[in-house]
């Protein structure tokens, strides 16, 4: 084999080798969502070997059954199916601000339904019901929700409040305490699940206009509940968060019932 040959070899090789190299490197790059969009959210937030997400067990049946419901920021709508599964939504919307998980969310409302009818063979249960009990839209509910008339007895908001508070700040944050307000029945339930301080700071650098307004911030989470309460309206308040478990170490976050 010449020089010439040789060196050409070596240099493939060391292409080979830097090409796997960004490779492993691009498998270890985080996520960015700059909106907690993230595309496998409920993988890593949930310990392995539970069936569902823990936090259904603490909701109540009487707060969905028969009743309109509204899941803000549902991401891939799995929450939003399980709810309808489990407790017998009249109607329920999951609404997000990214296309892309809406998209998941219809596939998996699809592939739940699938399911239920490949087990039918043996059990008799079917869900495809739920078609017409579960639907998903694409909208930004801070800054472009508008459905004139519209109300709903019980609206879920679970980990979206840091990130409506980092991209539209504490203004944005007061318009989707007031939004859900004015959407609730007289007597409706705001089922809540904030995230810590602590989970701001993880995620202030997330994008330039996250960064600007982490500075700004002056409403913190825990003053939301005297906010909920004193200025924006609700008469009662209720901390479910007692009996949750399950969750993996991070979101042990409190889940909060607030009633209009």
């Amino acid at each position: 084999m010449g020089d010439e040959e040789q060196t050409t070899n070596n240099k493939v090789k060391i292409v080979d080798a830097n090409n796997q190299q960004s490779g492993k490197k691009r498998k270890k790059q985080k996520e960015v969502a700059i909106f907690g969009n993230y595309r496998n959210y409920y993988t890593y937030r949930i310990d392995q070997g539970l069936e569902e997400d823990p936090r259904i067990k603490i909701m109540k049946k009487e707060w969905f059954e028969g009743k309109t419901c509204l899941d803000i920021g549902c991401n891939s709508g799995l929450i939003t199916i399980t709810i309808a599964k489990n407790f017998g939504c009249q109607k329920i919307l999951g609404v997000d601000i990214d296309s892309a998980r809406i998209e998941d969310a219809h596939w998996n409302l699809r592939k739940i339904v699938k399911m239920s009818e490949i087990k039918k063979q043996h059990s008799g249960d079917s869900l495809s019901h739920l078609f017409d009990i579960v639907s998903f839209k694409k909208d930004n509910f801070v800054q472009s929700w508008s459905t004139p008339g519209e109300k709903y007895d019980t609206i879920l908001c679970l980990s979206v409040t840091k990130w409506v508070h980092l991209n539209w700040g504490d203004e944005g944050l007061i318009t989707l305490f007031s939004k859900v307000w004015r959407l609730l029945q007289p007597g409706g339930v705001f089922i809540l699940e904030p995230q810590p301080w602590t989970s701001y700071v993880s995620n202030r650098q997330v994008s330039e206009v996250a960064a600007t307004n982490y500075k700004k911030l002056e409403i913190f989470p825990e003053k939301f509940q005297e906010i909920l309460l004193d200025k924006i309206g609700f008469r009662e308040i209720e901390n479910l968060s007692a009996s949750l478990s399950g969750s993996k170490t991070g979101f042990n976050r409190p889940v909060l019932a607030l009633w209009k």
